[in-house]
């Protein structure tokens, strides 16, 4: 069964119809919202959203320990919420502009030991740091956006900034990869979605 990750956009103009929709059409639902906010408004968002059919959901790691256990305790055993560490499109400087005088790869980890620490069972990180992770956890799930083609992102006009190929990253020791750009904004999005699963298994 595939998975298709519905975000915020999406979300906002279709609403929860749209998940059920795509859900009964016989592909696992990734609803990626962020959350963040007071660990009570956290868990209450969280009890709304578990009744939609979606096996993974997520929330910035950035709201800390108490809000992110809050919503582990309301989340069924299948949904496997994940903590998103620092977004692709941030930098060390987009960091040092809200005050986290860090690298990347430091504030990454940091977020998910304590994503960790409140029970989280997945993460969200650019590719670039999957193997740092995975020598805090082997075992938690690593969710990776910043998927590009070899060459792609240099070409400009794309706000993610740490990325990796396809291949690359499952290299690295990602569980599952986040696929967009690379085939909304193909020519042939057929083609490019079998490029990349070509990639990965040869």
């Amino acid at each position: 069964m595939q998975w298709i990750k519905i975000g915020l956009q999406m979300f906002t103009a279709f609403g929860p119809a749209w998940v059920e929709e795509v859900a009964g059409q016989g592909f696992k639902i990734f609803l990626d919202l962020k959350l963040h906010d007071i660990p009570n408004t956290v868990a209450r968002a969280v009890d709304s959203l578990v009744p939609l059919p979606i096996g993974m959901l997520t929330l910035h790691a950035a709201g800390g320990r108490e809000m992110m256990a809050a919503a582990q305790q309301r989340a069924r055993p299948d949904l496997l919420l994940l903590g998103v560490t620092v977004l692709t499109s941030m930098d060390e400087a987009g960091l040092a502009e809200i005050g986290v005088n860090a690298s990347p790869a430091a504030q990454v980890e940091r977020l998910a030991r304590v994503a960790i620490a409140a029970g989280l069972g997945g993460l969200v990180c650019s590719p670039l740091e999957i193997a740092a992770l995975r020598r805090v956890s082997p075992t938690v799930k690593l969710v990776t956006p910043g998927i590009r083609f070899a060459g792609e992102a240099a070409k400009g006009g794309d706000d993610q900034k740490r990325v990796l190929t396809p291949a690359e990253a499952a290299a690295a020791g990602a569980s599952y990869l986040v696929v967009g750009r690379p085939i909304l904004q193909a020519a042939d999005r057929a083609a490019a979605a079998q490029l990349i699963t070509r990639s990965l298994v040869a």
